[in-house]
């Protein structure tokens, strides 16, 4: 009970490091100003203790001033070339980037490291496991899994990433010839036909819904002596039912003569978008500008964040019980199939080091680009943290080898001069 309190307050393994570095070289100190005030000047050992002192004294201090600047600048004081790291912040951000991308995500390495994988045969295993610890799919690890898939999906670079790839994707994209196609494709096989039907059957429950506008509208343009006469009346009832007309005769006649000249109208407008460089050029001025406008991505990232949230309660609240039971069944049927069958596992495995590689070609730039970025995003007090959490320690042993080892050569060179 007493140990557990005092472990809480153990410092860091780096900041206990650097403070027996800087008792080592207060030590150093406290020798030197000893063995100057308080030792005898003429006795032998008085003269190496005075020599290690100070040699160790000077190594310590050399070798602390070269690992602070490297974090920040020594003692505050903005001397040129301190504060290395968070000074070139972005350029460290570039070069680590860069080094991941050479000698980890080129598709001949990636090709060559899942070469020996069997990708196919730990899924299988997996898929099939019916461990009641969670391992495999058993005891609700499915609906756990697709809990913590969506959970990472919540990391702000992924989504990044993922926003990025598919903002790329539509911009190659040629929207207009495709939606010609579409266009025309569904004109020839009829398919549009139930979509003006619900038109024209919304535009006639519009026109009920809205009748009295339309008479207070011709009430409003209609002379006072002809509202007295009861005409804006009749108008306002011969509008009415002429469009009521028109909507019915629509409806119900597919041959009616406007309800061809509009279809006639959209075949135009589908060979257009197909054919006509100034309609493509158009519509891919609109689609980049919807792209680029930022509404359009909050509006994505709000539905996509709602989605998950549902998805995830869903999961959570009941979820796991349908992964794990019907679903989740014929998942680990087909994971024992796929442990059953070499030929299988060869095809799969072939399969997916296919669709890693091509990633890695594809997306290699962007998936390490999620590093630079990340790097980039910190501040300089960060940067300086992390770093110095990471190889901070065996930074301080530099500083302890540096005082100890000053010290012997100055005992060396102490020892030199006498004997000289």
């Amino acid at each position: 009970m007493i140990g557990a309190p005092f472990g809480m307050f153990q410092p860091h393994p780096a900041r206990r490091m650097r403070l027996v570095a800087t008792g080592l070289l207060v030590l150093m100190a406290a020798i030197f100003v000893i063995t100057h005030t308080a030792l005898p000047e003429g006795a032998v050992w008085t003269g190496y203790l005075q020599a290690f002192s100070e040699a160790a004294l000077v190594g310590g201090l050399a070798d602390w001033f070269a690992v602070v600047a490297l974090f920040r600048h020594p003692l505050g004081l903005p001397i040129p070339h301190t504060a290395i790291l968070p000074r070139n912040k972005e350029r460290l951000a570039d070069n680590l980037a860069g080094f991941l991308k050479r000698n980890f995500l080129t598709p001949a390495i990636v090709a060559r490291r899942l070469a020996g994988i069997d990708m196919a045969g730990a899924a299988g295993r997996w898929l099939a496991a019916p461990s009641p610890t969670g391992s495999g799919l058993g005891r609700g690890g499915f609906a756990r899994f697709a809990v913590q898939l969506l959970d990472a999906a919540d990391n702000e670079a992924l989504s990044d990433l993922v926003r990025h790839g598919i903002s790329s994707n539509l911009r190659r994209l040629e929207v207009a010839p495709l939606a010609g196609r579409i266009l025309d494709r569904s004109l020839d096989e009829g398919r549009l036909q139930p979509v003006f039907d619900s038109a024209v059957i919304w535009g006639a429950r519009i026109l009920d819904e809205n009748e009295f506008l339309i008479r207070g509208l011709v009430e409003e343009r209609t002379q006072w002596f002809l509202r007295m006469a009861g005409i804006d009346d009749r108008v306002a009832n011969a509008i009415i039912s002429g469009l009521r007309k028109l909507l019915n005769d629509m409806a119900y006649d597919p041959q009616h003569p406007l309800r061809i000249k509009i279809m006639i109208a959209i075949k135009d407008v589908a060979f257009d978008l197909q054919y006509l460089p100034e309609t493509k050029e158009k519509v891919e001025r609109w689609k980049n500008e919807m792209l680029d406008n930022p509404e359009l991505a909050r509006f994505l990232d709000g539905i996509w964040g709602n989605l998950k949230a549902s998805m995830r309660s869903g999961l959570k609240d009941g979820g796991a019980q349908v992964l794990s039971g019907r679903v989740g069944d014929g998942i680990r049927a087909f994971g024992s199939t796929i442990e059953a069958d070499p030929a299988l596992r060869r095809s799969l495995n072939k399969y997916a080091r296919r669709i890693v590689t091509g990633a890695v070609a594809d997306y290699g730039d962007q998936i390490v680009a999620v590093v630079s970025d990340t790097v980039k995003r910190w501040d300089t007090q960060t940067v300086s943290d992390r770093l110095e959490r990471a190889v901070g320690r065996d930074l301080q042993f530099i500083r302890v080898n540096g005082t100890l080892v000053g010290g012997l050569v100055g005992v060396i060179l102490h020892g030199l001069v006498t004997l000289l």
